[in-house]
């Protein structure tokens, strides 16, 4: 649900924020004249119940932006009993701690906490129903939230800042003559940058509840990745189709075949949807090819 217009934010706590999304959570809301403390994982342990609270007590944020998650997806599987004490118990904690200060609290979640399986976009409406440690530890961090809260749930996330699939399919291309990604793996990419700026409307809308939040166009794998290349005035037909199933080595973690999230709740409430990732693709990949 979306509230009425809030005004001015006094006071937002960011954590993750080295992260690639992060780093665009506190540029996005600073430019907007929010006064924002950027917390990471060397200032701010999230497992740590006790730090965390003496964190929110010490700044007593209007709002969390809670971005800071284990993401290493095939590591998560190895270790679920440490994914859900980041992206479970570390969101309980946020949550704990925002409620005795009185902050909400924007919850960064995924694509993951779906099994892949439906044939059509996802809506939030649909179960989820995650295949892996991290869907499993991310859908835990949502059950946390209150009703006032937010959840946010990205795909796919690709940004200047941190490792993601533009570096990766860049660095590739410029070491070998041909590139092989799947192409039995669809979604929506999502750009960080474009993103915090979606996060920004939804909190200063007041906004409640759940909201997929992702670029649009839906894409595979493969496709992406000739994006790219497309994009740095490369040739995409370097880039091959293989199925996951031919991956060497496999993959520990299940990814799921679709993870295409509709964007219907910010388009039933009235929030302008994110551009075609296309846009973004061309500014990112323009940026890092000028690095």
């Amino acid at each position: 649900m979306v509230g009425a217009a809030q005004g001015k934010i006094v006071r937002v706590l960011v954590t993750g924020a080295a992260g690639q999304l992060g780093n665009e959570l506190v540029g996005v809301f600073s430019r907007a004249d929010h006064e924002v403390v950027a917390t990471t994982h060397q200032s701010l342990d999230i497992c740590d119940v006790t730090a965390v609270a003496a964190m929110l007590d010490a700044v007593r944020p209007d709002w969390v932006l809670h971005g800071a998650a284990w993401t290493a997806v095939d590591a998560c599987e190895s270790d679920p009993d440490r994914a859900d004490a980041v992206n479970g118990g570390g969101t309980r904690n946020i949550v704990a701690a925002a409620e005795r200060v009185g902050a909400r609290v924007l919850y960064v979640s995924t694509d993951y906490v779906f099994d892949g399986s439906k044939s059509g976009p996802y809506l939030e409406s649909d179960l989820p129903n995650p295949q892996s440690a991290y869907g499993s530890s991310k859908l835990a961090g949502e059950r946390a939230m209150r009703p006032n809260d937010l959840i946010v749930r990205i795909s796919w996330v690709c940004g200047y800042h941190g490792n993601n699939m533009v570096k990766t399919i860049l660095r590739i291309a410029g070491a070998q003559p041909s590139l092989s990604f799947v192409d039995d793996q669809v979604g929506h990419p999502t750009f960080a940058d474009d993103a915090a700026g979606g996060m920004l409307a939804l909190v200063e809308a007041g906004a409640s509840g759940l909201f997929h939040l992702t670029n649009q166009g839906a894409v595979s794998w493969c496709g992406f990745a000739r994006a790219v290349l497309e994009a740095a005035g490369d040739d995409p037909a370097r880039v091959s189709a293989i199925r996951t199933a031919d991956l060497q080595p496999p993959r520990p973690a299940k990814r799921p075949a679709n993870s295409v999230l509709d964007n219907a709740a910010m388009r039933n409430a009235g929030f302008e949807l994110l551009d075609d990732f296309r846009v973004p693709l061309s500014r990112l990949v323009g940026r890092l090819l000028a690095d």
